[in-house]
């Protein structure tokens, strides 16, 4: 039981979604009618195009995998990446509590086309509200995972493919929060400081250095 623990113990830290899920579905369902909209000038120019629903719904798929990757390749990087998660989504939930946001009358009311990719929107719209936006966890968990697989050593000889890739997808998913209405310029400006504030503190303090394989 030991070895065990020792060997497969870092997975203990996908239990923060017990803590997670429901401090989001609260503010979900609270967070409605009153709140600091947000709004770029920048958002006016950016055309709602509804084939980015494909990146947006690959987003799951993509954070699933690398913490699956993580978890069977290397304990230490599971740790480092798990924390960096945790930390920033935990940040996240606590700027929604204290600084209630949303993005207000922002979503297209009627589509350009009408086609697959637009029902999946509509569905999209109906299971998710546009409130808790700033900073954006769909591009934050984005960054965790890139720079994760950046700073990554299990990937060998294949290593500058897999950070194309990843770096491609990535952009494709941050980019799709704002074609598809999802977000705000300013969502994603604040997930990018807030991923580059915590990463001195996972990749270069003496606590998290204990992780590095």
């Amino acid at each position: 039981m030991k070895n065990f623990i020792k060997k497969w113990g870092h997975g203990l830290l996908g239990l923060y979604l017990f803590i997670y899920l429901p401090c989001f579905s609260y503010l979900e369902k609270h967070v409605t009618t009153e709140y600091y909209l947000i709004h770029c000038p920048i958002d006016d120019y950016i055309p709602f195009c509804e084939y980015f629903i494909i990146p947006y719904y690959f987003w799951f798929i993509f954070i699933a995998a690398a913490c699956a990757y993580f978890f069977l390749r290397s304990q230490g990087e599971c740790i480092r990446m798990g924390s960096y998660l945790i930390i920033g989504m935990s940040i996240a939930v606590a700027v929604y509590f204290i600084f209630p946001n949303g993005l207000g009358d922002f979503r297209p009311h009627t589509f350009p086309r009408d086609n697959f990719c637009t029902e999946l929107v509509k569905f999209l719209y109906s299971a998710d509200t546009s409130t808790n936006v700033l900073p954006s966890l769909h591009v934050y968990n984005t960054l965790v995972v890139v720079i994760a697989v950046y700073k990554s050593k299990t990937f060998g000889r294949h290593h500058i493919a897999v950070k194309a890739v990843v770096s491609v997808i990535g952009l494709l998913i941050c980019a799709s929060t704002m074609f598809l209405k999802q977000h705000s310029v300013y969502d994603v400006l604040a997930a990018i400081v807030l991923a580059a504030v915590l990463y001195p503190l996972i990749y270069h303090t003496k606590f998290f250095a204990r992780f590095a394989d």
